[in-house]
């Protein structure tokens, strides 16, 4: 093997991570860019909510069959509401968030800053004393942030609707057995784990959509390339840092007992 190809992933991890901590670096610099920070925050609204929604409802509707049948092979249907709805709650609320961030917001960040880029708007920013990051990538980081937390709400209340609907009318569920059993093993800290996942996804998916779009090169294709390089690598980022925020969630906060 090359010390190339080791070199290249290593050169990219090092970077983005330098960047990442610019950002983090430049959110506390004055003036917060409130007007970008809001048009941004709409943008994204505009392109993810309906998808969300759409999402959404098939998501807490496999969830409730597929554990509605397994369990009931169990002889244990009155367990149904508290697992459909935990992992709606847990997992798939915020994977359906991050998917729809990383894929629709955050090709759009990258595409809008590869763009700049290649036109050379960024050099002409610096130039004039103008920092990108603090102008223009901080605004969109936390727009992505504020967006994923209202998203991870809008799939879990439309997952969980939508479980309830197909555990009661399609798999014949009593409503009470299915809302008492999510009572009973559902807690606080699940939501609260799921509003920090989606934060994190939110964020990462925004640094990396920047990262790749202000460092996109080779004119247009260059720029459809650094769209498709951050939506993989954000798509990796996500899951990885799913397993371990549920890993240190599992260990740190016990299980609700009936």
């Amino acid at each position: 093997m090359s010390l190339g190809v080791v070199a290249a992933p290593a050169r990219v991890a090092g970077g983005l991570f330098a960047f990442m901590l610019d950002v983090l670096v430049a959110t506390f610099r004055f003036p917060f860019q409130i007007r970008e920070f809001l048009q941004q925050a709409w943008f994204i609204v505009t392109v993810t909510i309906i998808p969300t929604i759409f999402v959404a409802i098939p998501f807490g509707a496999v969830i409730a069959l597929q554990v509605g049948g397994l369990i009931r092979q169990f002889g244990a249907q009155s367990f149904t509401g508290s697992a459909a709805v935990l992992a709606v709650v847990r997992e798939a609320g915020p994977i359906a968030t991050a998917l729809l961030i990383a894929g629709a917001a955050g090709s759009a960040i990258a595409a809008d800053f590869g763009a700049r880029r290649i036109r050379e708007e960024l050099d002409a920013m610096m130039v004039l004393g103008i920092d990108p990051i603090h102008r223009l990538v901080v605004p969109r980081v936390w727009a992505c942030v504020l967006v994923a937390v209202a998203l991870n709400g809008l799939v879990t209340i439309v997952g969980v609707a939508g479980g309830y609907f197909f555990n009661v009318v399609l798999q014949d569920g009593t409503p009470g057995a299915y809302i008492a059993s999510f009572s009973a093993l559902a807690q606080v800290p699940d939501l609260l784990q799921a509003m920090i996942k989606s934060m994190i996804f939110g964020f990462l998916a925004a640094v990396v959509a920047a990262y790749k779009g202000m460092n996109a090169k080779g004119g247009p294709k260059g720029v459809g390339d650094a769209v498709n390089e951050s939506v993989v690598i954000t798509f990796t980022l996500l899951f990885v840092v799913n397993f371990v925020v549920s890993a240190v969630y599992m260990q740190l906060v016990p299980p609700k007992g009936m």
